[in-house]
């Protein structure tokens, strides 16, 4: 087994193009770290970078104890498993499952055996016999994976080896992954831009965007207790709520969230209370999650939104309901975009921010937050998605109300940092 740790580590290809920003990581032994992100946020990279393919720009990378920036890829007893499965065409399964041993000279007894045992372990032992081109690729996957666990390496590298299957095979394949590693008890860093596959997955979880790391913590942490708006929306399966709101102490009695036509109040009991009363008179982000907000009878006390029912869109297993309340929404806060400034570098708050959250200290005070990005003019947007299960209480062109979760309500400055610290 073994550890992995990038300490500052910066990709810069040539022309000035930064794919991955100051990254500081780390992978405890047997764990099954995800990276997590979308398409072109330098999850890939970072990779191919531990495997020795991509050469660091600056930083280090750590495997084990031993400093690995300059050792060759076949020295640092790494073995990954690709999206395409890169299989040798010309080899049948059972060659292709025993050339990294046949490479390393073991014992021919021993190889025929292991590879039979891993065959059967991985429900191939039927295609032993048959050459890549004639199997499915849920089959391909599962020799790719063979290859890779056969030698027995200290690490396991997955680049999205799930991303060209169906809906099906991803989830059986995702459960037979997660048995197989979890038996070996060999250190996996998983890529993926699935959040279903992250959260089922994963020990631990690592989101990222335009090459800086926004997040790190195990599936119920980030998913519970998001870092930043950008991981709050990521991790949601629907669209999240993502809502204007000025933060006002009246008489200093209580803390109020004025969202314009609707107001919400919170407590000085609760916890998260001081630290939104800093932002007195400015405008936060308030994220809500769909099953945050359950339909209510018109005359319902307490914390509710209220407004009219533009559609219902049904998903199967439940509806989905769009109220227009009048509120003010925004779109999930980007970092700028800095990763053609020549190595210049980018995303420092969000650097900032977990620097503090890994350290556990508290906040710092932060530059002057910029503007969330407004709302498309040429569309119109429903202000609240409801979740309404499988059952719809509503239809188009109706009133509704929704009584909000108060200890739900995610609190951000506008630059998508959270207001309150999450807990790690």
């Amino acid at each position: 087994m073994s550890t992995v740790v990038l300490d500052n580590v910066t990709k810069i290809y040539p022309g000035g193009y930064l794919a991955v920003d100051r990254m500081n990581l780390r992978a405890e032994e047997g764990e099954l770290l995800v990276l997590l992100g979308p398409s072109g946020c330098g999850k890939s990279t970072l990779l191919r970078m531990i495997a020795g393919l991509e050469e660091i720009t600056s930083g280090d990378l750590w495997l084990g104890g031993q400093l690995a920036n300059n050792l060759a890829p076949r020295d640092r007893d790494v073995a990954m498993v690709f999206q395409n499965g890169a299989l040798y065409p010309h080899r049948t399964v059972r060659g292709n499952l025993s050339f990294p041993l046949e490479i390393a000279k073991a014992d021919p007894t021993m190889v025929k055996q292991r590879v039979v045992e891993l065959s059967r372990a991985l429900h191939i032992d039927e295609t032993l016999d048959r050459r890549p081109g004639t199997l499915s690729g849920g089959q391909r996957q599962r020799v790719a994976m063979g290859r890779a666990i056969v030698r027995q390496p200290s690490l396991f590298l997955m680049d999205e080896p799930l991303s060209n299957l169906d809906a099906g095979m991803r989830t059986e394949l995702r459960m037979e992954i997660s048995s197989l590693v979890r038996a070996l008890g060999v250190t996996t860093i998983y890529v993926t831009h699935d959040q279903v596959e992250a959260l089922t997955l994963a020990d631990r979880i690592a989101i990222m965007n335009r090459g800086v790391l926004q997040d790190i913590g195990t599936p119920a942490q980030v998913y519970n207790d998001p870092a930043t708006a950008f991981t709050a929306a990521f991790l949601n399966s629907q669209q999240l709520n993502l809502l204007a709101a000025t933060v006002r102490t009246p008489q200093n009695q209580f803390i109020m969230l004025d969202f314009g036509p609707h107001q919400i109040t919170m407590p000085w009991t609760d916890p998260r209370a001081y630290a939104v009363s800093q932002h007195t008179g400015t405008q936060i982000i308030v994220g809500i999650r769909p099953d945050g907000l359950v339909p209510v009878p018109e005359r319902t006390e307490g914390p509710t939104f209220f407004g009219r029912v533009r559609t219902l869109e049904y998903h199967g297993h439940e509806w989905l309901a769009y109220l227009e309340a009048g509120i003010p929404a925004v779109n999930v806060p980007e970092p700028p975009d800095r990763r053609q400034l020549n190595g210049t570098g980018g995303g420092g708050k969000a650097r900032s921010m977990m620097r503090r959250l890994l350290n556990g200290s508290a906040p710092a005070e932060e530059e002057e937050p910029q503007p969330a990005l407004a709302q498309s003019g040429t569309h119109r947007r429903a202000d609240l998605i409801v979740r309404l299960g499988n059952r719809p209480v509503w239809r188009a062109g109706d009133a509704g109300r929704v009584a909000v979760d108060v200890s739900r309500l995610m609190l951000f400055t506008m630059d998508g940092t959270r207001i309150d610290p999450p807990r790690r």
